[in-house]
């Protein structure tokens, strides 16, 4: 360590750890458990449910071997002043952003629905970042959070790979950061967006980063580990 070579495509890519974050992107129970604002929109959430036990794999190894770790979350304050009109008409479910629901307002922070999943709970001294819309960078501090850590190479997992991930990787490619999605620990409620957002990712030689797995990624940092 700190170099690390990850089996990627469209390409294999050299990564300096000390200058790697893992990001988690929207692991919330709003989105994975039955009751969330996931749910309301007529989803069926096992299909994000999948991406937990990857989301694992990939969250462990970090945490062995010291990489930056930053969970995020979708979600709005209770007055909804963050909320566009737009986004809270948008769709016709049985309940929408801010309405009560079984884990709370729906998509409220401090709700227990815009908690994370207890299974990939954050560490004291792991940031998460509160976002009010689908990237991670929109109205956030994600951006001087990175700079003050020297990062310049992202490992993007969580839900849903064709919106929240993809845009956090379409922000991040316009900021000059390299990014690699971990596919088996992306989700979407519908299989193919899944499929073609990471085909849209890696294109073109790489047209916005890298996709690989969890277990490479975990295999690759362990490895190093065991040989520092």
């Amino acid at each position: 360590m700190p170099m690390i070579r990850l089996t990627a495509e469209p390409a294999a890519i050299v990564l300096d750890t000390t200058r790697t974050a893992l990001i988690i992107i929207d692991m919330q129970r709003d989105f994975l458990e039955p009751g969330g604002f996931g749910e309301t929109l007529g989803n069926d959430v096992s299909l994000l449910q999948q991406a937990v036990v990857p989301c694992q794999t990939a969250l462990a190894s970090a945490r062995r071997s010291g990489l930056l770790v930053i969970h995020t979350r979708e979600g709005h304050r209770p007055d909804l002043s963050d909320a566009p009109p737009a986004k809270i008409a948008r769709g016709a479910p049985s309940k929408r952003i801010g309405d009560p629901g079984p884990m709370g307002r729906i998509l409220i922070r401090g709700e227990p629905g815009h908690d994370i999943v207890a299974d990939l709970a954050p560490m004291n001294g792991e940031p998460v970042i509160d976002k009010p819309g689908k990237g991670a960078f929109h109205q956030t501090d994600l951006t001087q959070l990175l700079r003050n850590s020297d990062i310049d190479t992202l490992i993007v997992c969580g839900v849903t790979t064709e919106v929240c991930v993809q845009t956090t990787i379409r922000e991040a490619n316009d900021r000059g950061y390299r990014c690699v999605a971990l596919a088996d620990a992306c989700a979407s409620y519908f299989p193919e967006f899944h499929r073609v957002g990471l085909e849209m990712i890696k294109a073109q030689g790489g047209i916005f980063g890298w996709v690989s797995d969890a277990t490479s990624f975990a295999n690759a940092l362990d490895a190093a580990t065991c040989a520092a």
